[in-house]
């Protein structure tokens, strides 16, 4: 039998706290906000589909993980869904924002907000060049690109699509949307014949 862990009882959280942890909890902090994510089997495989497209064109000194923790500053730790993180990196945790290069968060049912406005903020006033949103709630998956205004530190919306997308930066990197749909919906019809 699994017992919930006991953990301190805190309002506000920073990154010196989070070693009262237990070490195999998985949580982000956001703004002070300790949370503690429980992703679906749907939200994995997209995630998996994600770092695989990711993966096909990566650099010899970047990596492709999932589920990793970036250190932004004190009061953000998020663990993005998908990260592109510079290799000396390989096998530690947290990452220092500034040693990843494109962070991807995958929307789930309670999520929108600390996704589209929260981490957009963190990730921009850190300055990483490279922030994706996609959005699986909907029958057809969307992708928003953030672009960072290295000026502002503010990202600004650039594409937001459910087509086939396709950039060169950070590197060459295409993401077959509807495909990716169409496997989302494959998968949920099976899973419903099984019930």
């Amino acid at each position: 039998m699994t017992t919930a862990p006991n953990l301190p009882d805190r309002r506000e959280w920073t990154v010196d706290d989070l070693g009262e942890l237990p070490a195999d909890l998985p949580y982000e902090l956001i703004n002070g906000r300790l949370i503690v994510p429980s992703a679906t089997p749907a939200h994995q495989d997209l995630s998996v589909q994600i770092v695989l497209a990711l993966t096909a064109n990566c650099p010899p000194d970047y990596f492709v993980s999932f589920d990793q923790s970036l250190r932004v500053n004190r009061r953000n730790e998020p663990r993005p869904d998908v990260v592109g993180i510079r290799i000396e990196h390989y096998g530690r945790t947290p990452v220092p924002v500034e040693d990843a290069v494109i962070a991807i968060e995958i929307v789930s049912e309670h999520s929108e907000f600390r996704d589209m406005v929260e981490k957009a903020e963190a990730y921009a006033k850190a300055g990483l060049p490279h922030y994706w949103v996609i959005d699986q709630k909907r029958s057809d998956i969307s992708l928003t690109e953030m672009v960072l205004d290295a000026g502002s530190h503010r990202y600004r919306y650039g594409v937001h699509t459910t087509e086939l997308f396709a950039v060169t930066e950070p590197w060459p990197i295409t993401i077959d949307l509807p495909a990716l749909s169409r496997r989302r919906a494959e998968l949920l019809e099976r899973a419903d014949k099984a019930r």
